[in-house]
């Protein structure tokens, strides 16, 4: 399944892509995330607990950037084993845009699951994917604006 969508954010580029790198930054925004931290210069280890309607699945995994042009796009490949209730893997391919002042984020999310969480059925899964895709997005808007404010009162 592709979720695909875009985020205006109020921010310069610069700002959004070191908030896209920073892994503290990217597990505040991460709904469920428990732990994400660098393990390499373009891999981080991750453990997350997500729901899904009356499944709730930790996933334990990693997360790899790669076709990475700094301060433009990358692509952030995921994949999570669970226990018994599956995994899920996935891909978004990140690009900014600067638009004057502010920054947009586009983004093209693919998800795949399997085992007893692919049992619950495409619609609840694909609707899952973007609450969560769009909670993430907003979470992280928030989190650079804050960044933006913080840094322009540090300047004063």
């Amino acid at each position: 399944m592709d979720i695909e969508g875009q985020e205006r954010i109020a921010a310069p580029r610069d700002i959004v892509w070191r908030a896209l790198n920073d892994a503290e930054t990217i597990r505040q925004c991460i709904p469920g995330c428990e732990r994400l931290e660098w393990i390499s210069d373009n891999e981080l280890a991750a453990s997350i607990k997500v729901r899904f309607s009356l499944i709730s699945l930790g996933l334990a995994g990693t997360i790899t950037l790669s076709n990475i042009d700094a301060g433009e796009s990358y692509t952030l490949s995921a994949e999570g084993q669970g226990s018994i209730a599956g995994f899920a893997k996935g891909a978004a391919d990140v690009r900014l845009e600067e638009d004057g002042t502010e920054t947009v984020l586009h983004y093209i999310a693919r998800a795949q699951t399997g085992g007893r969480i692919s049992q619950l059925g495409s619609k609840l899964v694909r609707s899952t994917t973007e609450k969560l895709a769009a909670k993430f997005f907003a979470d992280f808007n928030a989190a650079v604006i804050a960044k933006t404010a913080e840094a322009r009162t540090e300047g004063l």
